[in-house]
């Protein structure tokens, strides 16, 4: 056998699925579903919607649709609503969360919601608990208001709030985008080498933060560098007094995946280890294919989460 026939037989042993196929299984469940809606689709692109203004055609319920304009009109300004740059594409994340949990907040039913989240350990807000879209905060790292941290949902309640991150295709959690400029080295400047870092020189507070909660980030390459986005919600929902909350596709091996008589693997596993032990019941994860569990069985949503399973393919 020549080296690359070796290496092609290696690669179909390898015992974990590939993000390749998992997107190419979303791509023909949203084409099929833009088909059978008669949407017009970019071309090339059958499984996503031809212009960003034409968003609403990728959810499903109409009443979800009016909710989330009302609100992005509402919002205008410094506390804005960002409809993303990829929200008419039928494998976007935040169309995701609308469609699954848009509904829950119309029809004020987060019952669902909450079983999914106790199942998987997570503590859930005492009283009368209310969630809303797109939770954006400046003060806390002395943000920028046009670039403040913000995330997908949060659910409000007494005892500490739940900030939910939601991911479907993505392949990781976002990055500095001062090292992804070329403008930074990716040199760890913690603890002891702060103003190193562009961020703290302007102003931020993401490392004091991260040494008063105790982060033991050591070694030579920064951790912002490719998980800044998580650290920096991590640590905005634990300062903040609540708790961190994954959402993601079940399916996605990006964040987690495992094989027979292997230990977990994914990003997920990865990152935990690295977040503080007393910390770390502050942090969760739920997967989209619980919450569809929790939904449909309440009996209260038949009319629309077929569809949402038909449409994610799950």
């Amino acid at each position: 056998m020549t080296n690359k026939q070796v290496e092609r037989a290696l690669a179909r042993t390898w015992p974990y699925g590939t993000h390749r196929a998992y997107e190419a299984g979303l791509r023909r469940a949203a084409a099929a579903w833009f088909a059978g809606k008669g949407a017009q689709t970019a071309s090339g692109r059958p499984y996503c919607l031809a212009r960003h203004d034409m968003w609403r055609g990728n959810i499903i319920l109409p009443s979800v649709a009016d909710y989330v304009a009302a609100e992005h009109a509402r919002r205008e300004g410094d506390n804005g609503f960002p409809l993303h740059q990829w929200v008419h594409h039928g494998l976007s994340s935040q169309a995701m969360v609308f469609n699954l949990i848009g509904a829950l907040i119309v029809r004020d039913d987060l019952a669902p919601l909450q079983v999914a989240m106790e199942r998987a350990g997570i503590a859930w807000p005492a009283g009368t608990a209310r969630a809303s879209f797109e939770h954006s905060d400046c003060a806390t790292f002395n943000e920028d208001p046009s670039h403040p941290t913000s995330i997908d949902v949060v659910v409000e309640g007494e005892g500490g709030n739940l900030y939910i991150e939601s991911k479907m295709v993505e392949r990781g959690f976002g990055g500095c985008s001062v090292f992804a400029d070329g403008d930074c080295e990716g040199m760890n400047p913690y603890p002891d080498q702060p103003q190193t870092c562009y961020l703290h020189h302007i102003g931020r507070k993401y490392w004091p933060m991260m040494a008063e909660m105790g982060f033991g980030q050591g070694g030579p390459v920064c951790p912002f560098a490719s998980y800044y986005q998580f650290y920096r919600e991590v640590m905005f929902a634990i300062a903040s007094g609540g708790r961190f909350v994954l959402l993601h596709d079940a399916r996605n091996p990006a964040f987690l995946k495992s094989a027979p008589g292997q230990p977990p693997r994914g990003l997920w596993p990865f990152l935990i280890e690295s977040i503080p032990a007393d910390l770390r019941d502050r942090v969760g994860r739920i997967t989209m294919q619980s919450v569809v569990a929790a939904i449909r069985e309440s009996g209260r949503h038949n009319d629309w989460i077929d569809e949402f399973s038909s449409k994610y393919g799950v």
